[in-house]
């Protein structure tokens, strides 16, 4: 490439010394390595004088080229040395539903906007511990999920903080309920998240109930919030969930509820592997920290 370089130096400039300048190397260097390139390639590049440079037809064909090989080559040098930088690359960041929408969102935006050449793969639908087995297993190098306690095996931090209320079908007895408490859930179909998922939110349902002397009767699994609330609207069963799932869901046909127990409050963590050393992932982390700062 060296010698490419100079051949359009020279080409350009129509000068040996002019070329050695803009180059800052000696001309003798210049012309031997001229000679080599057209040994090279079998036929002379310029007709040279005492007085001017001139390129030969062969030279203006190879010019063009030259330019692209070597517009090429520095692309190249530069995505290696963004990747090596952690100004590009691919951060996977797995996320549950509706209630990590608004986080992931301003966080694409930011990384857009401060990291033009980093691609986020964003991945919905992942809950609880099963998100944190997928950052385990490294098929994610982020994690949106909510758990009542920091999630152990990870590092995290708390983004968000959240309250669980219940949706209910706008018919059902306790839509218009002064007050709806955990023993109202006695032998009442739930829509919930299979239990496969290791949704928090599910989990804190069965221990309040527990506690409160039954178990939650689930009569329908669902494999988001849009189905649950559907499935709610429909009859089918009330949806224990968040208030911030169903703030940003259609709610025709439902009603969401307060629950007057005292229920522990879900947080929302940001989470990652321990040992993951990636430039991009921290570059997207130290971003994670401006837009969202946590609770």
């Amino acid at each position: 490439m060296q010698r490419l370089r100079i051949f359009v130096a020279i080409a350009e400039e129509l000068h040996f010394g002019r070329a050695a300048e803009r180059l800052h190397l000696a001309q003798p260097y210049l012309s031997r390595c001229v000679r080599v390139l057209e040994a090279d390639l079998g036929t002379d590049v310029f007709r040279r004088t005492t007085r001017r440079v001139e390129l030969t037809p062969a030279g203006s064909a190879l010019l063009p080229h030259a330019r692209a090989l070597l517009a090429r080559t520095d692309e190249a040098r530069a995505a290696v040395t963004a990747a090596r930088d952690g100004r590009s690359g691919r951060v996977r960041i797995s996320f549950a539903g509706p209630s990590a929408h608004v986080a992931v969102g301003r966080l694409a935006r930011a990384v857009r906007e401060q990291h033009p050449l980093v691609d986020l793969d964003l991945r919905p639908g992942r809950y609880g511990t099963a998100a944190v087995a997928e950052l385990l297993d490294d098929e994610a190098d982020l994690v949106l999920a909510r758990f009542a306690a920091p999630p152990v095996g990870v590092a995290n931090r708390s983004v968000a903080r959240d309250r669980c209320v219940v949706a209910v079908p706008v018919r059902h007895r306790l839509a218009d309920a002064a007050e709806v408490r955990i023993t109202d859930f006695r032998d009442e179909p739930f829509v919930a998240f299979p239990e496969s998922f290791g949704s928090a939110v599910r989990a804190t349902l069965v221990e309040r109930c527990q506690a409160a002397g039954f178990a939650p009767r689930f009569a329908q699994p669902a494999p988001d919030s849009w189905t649950a609330t559907a499935l709610v609207s429909a009859g089918v069963g009330l949806h224990f969930t968040t208030a911030s799932a169903v703030a940003h869901l259609p709610l025709d046909g439902v009603r969401v509820r307060e629950i007057a127990d005292p229920l522990p409050l879900i947080d929302v963590y940001l989470m990652w592997r321990r040992d993951d050393d990636s430039s991009v992932l921290r570059r997207v982390l130290r971003t994670s920290e401006e837009i969202l700062p946590g609770r």
